[in-house]
């Protein structure tokens, strides 16, 4: 069985870390398979909504430190942050609303990751932080930058700084998750939550979506320039600029 497993049961798809024997730690073909699999999601047309969860005791404990501590600084940079910031990118970008269930901890990476859904429903009992400076490194999955950006500064900088670790309620106050659920409901919390979204107009949801990205400064450039073209592409002018171009003469418009 792979350990990132994608299911497209429309209009819901279902993304399982199934590492369990490792917490989910990530290691290179987890990260590869996590950017095919939002890519997966976005072109299946049907899909509205997406569940991101991790099987056993931990959402993700972060990145396998076996896959990234031998390797040179040069590959470090170039290879390992760069796909993960790729994967992670793919996923907070995704058109469809992404929902993370967190059954288990979120650390370093694993929260990293957690951070790029657009709800986050935790179990009580769990614990999340980034606990990279005490290893002697630096988060390298957007811990520094979209954390600050949805969740603050000064939570980051407890958590980056300090070595502070949250527990479900704490991150609920400070906006880390977005709900808190009993032991054991966080997924079926998630499926709830996953079927109500799903039965909103699904266009109307993603145009929202990338706009409060582009608010949060997720992807700026995309909102503006897609909604442009949809808004083009619906005029007359934009057919009779074509039929122009394909008669080889000079259009008409008409401004509408």
């Amino acid at each position: 069985m792979s350990a990132v497993e994608l299911v497209l049961d429309a209009p819901i798809a279902r993304l399982t870390l199934r590492r369990s024997e490792k917490l989910n730690a990530l290691d290179r073909d987890m990260i590869e398979a996590l950017a095919d699999a939002a890519r997966a999601i976005d072109k299946a047309p049907d899909i509205r909504v997406a569940i991101l969860s991790g099987e056993g005791k931990a959402f993700s404990a972060g990145g396998d430190i076996a896959a990234w501590s031998g390797l040179p600084a040069l590959d470090m940079w170039r290879d390992w942050t760069r796909a993960g910031h790729r994967a992670f990118e793919a996923l907070a970008r995704l058109r469809v609303p992404l929902i993370a269930a967190l059954s288990g901890h979120a650390f370093g990476g694993g929260l990293e990751l957690a951070a790029t859904a657009d709800i986050r429903v935790a179990e009580a009992g769990i614990t999340l932080g980034l606990p990279e400076t005490g290893l002697g490194m630096a988060p390298g999955w957007s811990g520094t930058q979209r954390l600050v950006r949805r969740f603050g500064a000064s939570t980051v900088r407890q958590m980056a700084l300090g070595g502070k670790t949250f527990t479900a309620e704490e991150a609920l106050a400070r906006g880390l998750v977005d709900e808190v659920v009993a032991a054991g409901e966080a997924k079926r919390r998630a499926e709830a939550l996953a079927e109500t979204i799903a039965k909103r107009g699904p266009i109307a949801v993603q145009i929202v979506k990338a706009m409060i990205n582009a608010a949060e400064g997720e992807d700026r450039d995309f909102p503006i320039e897609g909604l442009a073209g949809a808004l083009t592409a619906l005029t007359e002018d934009l057919a009779e600029g074509v039929t122009a171009f394909k008669g080889k003469r000079a259009p008409t418009f008409v401004g509408r």
